[in-house]
């Protein structure tokens, strides 16, 4: 458990459950009316509460979802670079890898992402493919990429979960020549 999620103080007492809390609450009130100075001005106020690396992470994505990938990236690239717990650094490398195909290098994308896949295992699993996948299709390996997609959504299926997962590695797999 990370100390944001114990509630614990820094050394001048600084209660980090609050502070998460409270970026929380500002991730709740966006909308398609949202503003984005407005949006990204509250952000940068609550990152001036608490510099490093997770202030940083929350920055980058309060300009990535209000449309500014380029300034994303820079701050994720930081976030990362500060040390994030393994949790936000997992999330970090989703944003940033999908801010920077949608910058236009989706070969990068697919590197950070495929990285990534064998970094570690967790609920961002899926998410992790399908970033990668959207990356891949954008190189033209769209046949890789469904294939991805696929596969991530197998488990989740109530029926036809293995028929899938088979359909799937056909779609990738040369065929035999019968």
């Amino acid at each position: 458990m990370s100390d944001d999620a114990a509630g614990m103080t820094d050394d001048l007492g600084f209660e980090w459950r609050n502070w998460q809390a409270r970026v929380d609450a500002l991730w709740e009130t966006i909308s398609d009316d949202t503003d984005p100075d407005e949006f990204i001005g509250r952000m940068d106020a609550l990152a001036a509460e608490r510099p490093g690396a997770i202030a940083l992470f929350e920055q980058g994505g309060s300009r990535d979802s209000m449309g500014r990938p380029a300034e994303a990236v820079v701050l994720y690239e930081q976030a990362i670079e500060q040390g994030l717990p393994s949790d936000l650094h997992r999330q970090a490398t989703i944003q940033l890898a999908s801010s920077i195909r949608n910058l236009g290098d989706p070969a990068r994308s697919i590197q950070l992402l495929a990285a990534e896949r064998w970094r570690i295992s967790d609920e961002l699993d899926d998410a992790v493919d399908v970033f990668l996948a959207l990356a891949m299709a954008d190189l033209g390996r769209e046949r890789q990429a469904l294939a991805l997609v696929v596969t991530a959504l197998a488990p989740h299926l109530a029926r036809y979960s293995r028929s899938a997962k088979n359909y799937a590695q056909a779609l990738i797999t040369p065929e035999s020549g019968e």
